[in-house]
C-alpha cells in the first residue's frame, strides 16, 4: 500500500520551501506531496541551485508509488502575490492557511496517511485578518476535534503540554482536573495506539516551584493536580508525579518516562529544545489523523541562502511515515 504524506512548507518567505526541496533530493518510501504553489518551488529551487523535477499531483494509481531522489509531487495551491525570500507579506497569509486546510481535508477524507507541516509565521497570518494561534489549534478546529495535545519528541525524551499558546498569566486557571483528565487520556491512548507502548509510564510536572512545597508555594498541586492524577491511577494509568519541574528532566526520570507532561509551554520545551534542537519533531496527539512538524520557526534571514539544516524536517517526515506504517 502506498503511503501518501502531505507536506505543507508553511510561510513562503521563510525556510520551509527550502527545507522541502532539500529533503526531496533524497528518496523516500512514500509519496511526498507538497501542498504549495508550484511556481514558488520552481523559483526557490532555481535560486538554491537544486535540480528537482516537480510533478503535478493527480492522485491516481499510475503515478510512482514513492518519491525518488530529485522528484517532488505538488498539489498546486496558488499564492496571492509573488514571494521574496526573507520578506513577509500579509497578502499570502490566506495562501498559507489554505495549504493547511486542504492538507487537513485530504487526511480527513483518508486520501492521505499523514501531514507534515513546515514553519508558519503566526503574526503575519493574523495581520492578514485570520485568527490563528498555531497549527495544533487550527487542525483541531478543522477536524472538529474537541481536545488535542501538543507533543515534542527527540531522542530519549517526549514532552507533552497541558496548555499551549496562552499567556502565562492564564495558565493556573487553565489547569483544571477536567483538563488534566482529558490531556492524560489522550496521551495514554495515543502512546498505546500510535506508538505501540503497551502500558505507558507518564511523569507529570508540578505547576509551582518545588511542586508547591506542600502548599507553601501554591496549592494547585494539592487541590487540582494530585486529585486528578489519583483518579487516573485508579483507572489503571501508570502515572508518576507531580514532581518539581526543575529536577524532572534528569536521566533517572527520563529513562523511565514514555512521556513527561509539562503544565505550560515554556516549562518543558526549553529543556527539550536544548537537548534536541534541530533533531526533534512536533506531534499533535488526539487528531483523527497523523500530524508531525518541524520544531523551529521560519528563519527568515536564512531563506534562499542554502545555509540551513534539514534535520528536523527529515525527522518529521520519517516519524510521520513510521507512525503511518503502524496503522497499516
Amino acid at each position: 500500500m502506498t503511503l501518501r504524506i502531505a507536506v505543507t512548507p508553511g510561510e513562503p518567505a521563510g525556510i520551509g520551501p527550502d527545507l522541502l526541496l532539500q529533503v526531496a533530493s533524497r528518496s523516500w518510501q512514500a509519496q511526498l506531496i507538497a501542498f504549495a504553489d508550484i511556481t514558488l518551488l520552481e523559483t526557490r529551487a532555481k535560486l538554491l541551485g537544486i535540480d528537482i523535477e516537480l510533478i503535478p499531483y493527480e492522485g491516481n494509481s499510475s503515478q510512482p508509488k514513492s518519491s525518488q531522489a530529485g522528484q517532488l509531487f505538488v498539489k498546486h495551491i496558488p499564492m496571492r502575490t509573488k514571494c521574496v525570500p526573507g520578506e513577509l507579506n500579509s497578502d499570502n497569509g490566506h495562501y498559507v492557511v489554505e495549504t493547511l486546510r486542504q492538507a487537513c481535508q485530504e487526511n480527513m477524507n483518508d486520501a492521505f496517511d499523514a501531514v507534515v507541516t513546515g514553519p508558519v509565521h503566526k503574526g503575519i497570518i493574523n495581520q492578514a485578518g485570520i485568527s490563528f494561534s498555531g497549527h495544533t489549534e487550527f487542525f483541531a478546529a478543522e477536524s472538529n476535534t474537541t481536545d488535542v495535545v501538543m507533543m515534542l519528541a527527540t531522542e530519549g525524551l517526549r514532552v507533552v503540554l497541558a496548555t499551549t499558546h496562552i499567556p502565562l498569566a492564564y495558565v493556573a486557571k487553565a489547569i483544571t482536573q477536567d483538563r488534566l483528565n482529558k490531556v492524560l487520556h489522550i496521551v495514554n491512548t495515543d502512546l498505546r495506539l500510535k506508538f505501540g507502548i503497551k502500558r505507558p509510564h507518564i511523569f507529570v510536572c508540578g505547576l509551582n516551584p518545588h511542586a508547591g512545597e506542600n502548599g507553601h508555594l501554591g496549592r494547585e498541586e494539592i487541590e487540582v493536580i494530585e486529585p486528578a492524577l489519583e483518579a487516573l491511577r485508579s483507572e489503571g494509568m501508570h502515572i508518576t508525579g507531580p514532581l518539581p519541574a526543575d529536577t524532572m528532566f534528569q536521566p533517572k526520570y527520563m529513562q523511565q518516562a514514555d512521556a513527561i507532561l509539562a503544565m505550560y509551554h515554556d516549562q518543558g520545551l526549553p529543556v527539550l529544545k536544548h537537548k534536541g534542537f534541530g533533531a526533534s519533531v512536533n506531534i499533535t496527539l488526539g487528531l483523527p489523523f497523523i500530524r508531525t512538524s518541524v520544531d523551529h520557526g521560519t528563519a527568515l534571514d536564512l531563506a534562499g541562502t542554502g545555509n540551513i539544516d534539514d534535520g528536523s524536517m527529515t525527522l518529521a517526515i520519517t516519524e510521520a511515515i513510521h507512525l503511518a506504517e503502524k496503522k497499516l
